[in-house]
């Protein structure tokens, strides 16, 4: 039965807001998280821009959820003022979303803003690498842990201002007292702490975050990485970090000192934020060489931060026509799969939930669909990406809702979709950071991807 609006616990915010629409106009989407999208917004009296994250209601299944949305307006507040923490404007309700206005980041994200650069050095990466540490001082010496202190968690405003770098998420954050330790574990499995894994961890887990993060922008990769989510832990667990493979020989021995101490196994021997920030590598005017680093390391970041869009835009098309109903039944499948309740559904869930509902697709198969429905490439598939991992389960097998997604991109009609029929894809879904071009390297040699007419499948065409 629906709660009456006129009820005070009806509203996730715990009391009526002023109208949203009211104040701003409501402008192209930015950004598409797990449980709502991020728009431009225009405030009416002042004409100033600022971006407005929507947060569905109805995906707020659980107490848990509707607390954590709290928790993430307050934290915002509470960290205001700071020149590398996103400026919360207010938070607003209406019957579909919780709508959270804050300052725009119109700069990109951080490697993407890396890759763009002629010259890259160990000095930039330190600088980069300070002021993500800074943040993460910042929000201890403020009683907050921030838990997903992730590359892809910072903006920034002005494109070509590396120091407007901004943290922008705080959806996994949480505030602290000294000594309280967390058990839940949350995160992304190729940063995620190894006292996370054990179910055991303080704020000193978001510098092994940041940690992973300096470790990534010199090399451009992972330190620690296998082919399924339980290898990666194993990995982390282990703990050992590979400084023998290139570019790390060309690397300074202070960069590598540095990083041992953040990716320290032990919390309690591990660098603090403070600390990491008085080591000499990475303090302003430090020892980090200002000398180019290997072609290579950009190449590499490249690579890491280009995801295959044209599936998820496929995947976004289709789950566009999913009903109220069959979001709500998804959901409840969601939860019997993550059996857990990590938030996050593993390969292992996935197969038995598939097996449980009937399903006799094979290890590489649901290898393929974790890949696709895996667009943030953390090694699991959250909420928001099952919406779309389901529904190419439940509706791609049908034949003539995979034809209908193959038209929405093949524009002429030509059996091709040509990379510009991409383009203007990416232009109605207002994606505007996409690199094309590295998109058709990813999936197809002859920049064209033609439709199979046995299956119905998109294939790459050879």
């Amino acid at each position: 039965m629906r709660r009456s609006a006129d009820n005070q616990s009806y509203y996730v915010l715990g009391h009526k807001t002023a109208n949203i629409r009211d104040l701003y106009t409501l402008g192209h989407k930015l950004r598409q998280g797990q449980f709502g999208s991020t728009y431009l917004c225009i405030e009416i009296a002042t004409g100033c821009h600022y971006a407005c994250k929507s947060i569905s209601r109805r995906k707020l299944i659980s107490k848990e959820d509707v607390d954590d949305v709290r928790m993430e307006i307050q934290i915002m507040h509470h960290l205001a003022g700071h020149k590398n923490i996103v400026t919360i404007k207010g938070a607003y309700e209406d019957s579909v979303y919780v709508h959270i206005v804050m300052e725009l980041c119109g700069g990109g994200e951080l490697f993407d803003h890396i890759i763009q650069r002629v010259y890259y050095s160990e000095r930039k990466a330190a600088e980069l690498t300070r002021i993500i540490v800074g943040v993460v001082e910042v929000c201890h010496s403020l009683g907050v842990m921030h838990r997903e202190m992730k590359p892809e968690n910072f903006l920034l405003v002005n494109k070509d201002d590396d120091f407007s770098l901004k943290a922008i998420d705080f959806g996994l954050s949480v505030f602290f007292k000294p000594g309280q330790v967390f058990t839940d574990v949350v995160g992304s499995p190729y940063y995620v702490a190894p006292e996370v894994l054990l179910k055991h961890y303080g704020p000193e887990a978001d510098v092994w975050t940041a940690g992973v993060t300096l470790y990534i922008l010199l090399s451009g990769v992972r330190p620690f990485w296998a082919e399924t989510q339980q290898g990666i832990f194993d990995a982390v667990l282990k703990g050992y970090i590979d400084f023998e493979s290139e570019p790390w020989p060309e690397i300074s021995d202070s960069a590598k000192d540095l990083i041992r101490k953040m990716l320290c196994s032990r919390p309690s021997d591990r660098l603090t934020a403070h600390e990491v920030l008085c080591h000499p590598w990475i303090c302003e005017n430090g020892v980090a060489p200002d000398r180019a680093l290997d072609p290579a390391v950009l190449s590499r970041l490249k690579t890491f931060s280009a995801m295959n869009k044209l599936k998820k835009m496929a995947l976004r098309v289709i789950a566009e026509s999913l009903s109220e109903e069959e979001i709500a039944g998804l959901r409840e499948m969601f939860q019997a799969m993550d059996t857990d309740n990590s938030g996050a559904i593993t390969f292992d869930e996935l197969k038995a939930g598939l097996q449980r509902y009937g399903s006799t697709m094979k290890d590489t198969e649901i290898r393929d669909l974790m890949d696709a429905a895996d667009v943030d490439h953390s090694g699991t598939i959250d909420y928001g990406e099952f919406i779309a991992a389901t529904v190419h389960l439940n509706k791609l097998e049908r034949e003539e809702h995979l034809v209908a997604a193959f038209r929405y991109f093949d524009k002429d009609g030509s059996g091709y979709i040509t990379v510009d029929e991409l383009q203007q894809a990416c232009t109605e879904h207002h994606m505007t950071d996409v690199h094309l071009e590295d998109i058709i390297k990813e999936v197809d040699q002859d920049n064209v991807v033609q439709q199979s007419q046995k299956k119905g499948d998109l294939v790459v065409e050879d």
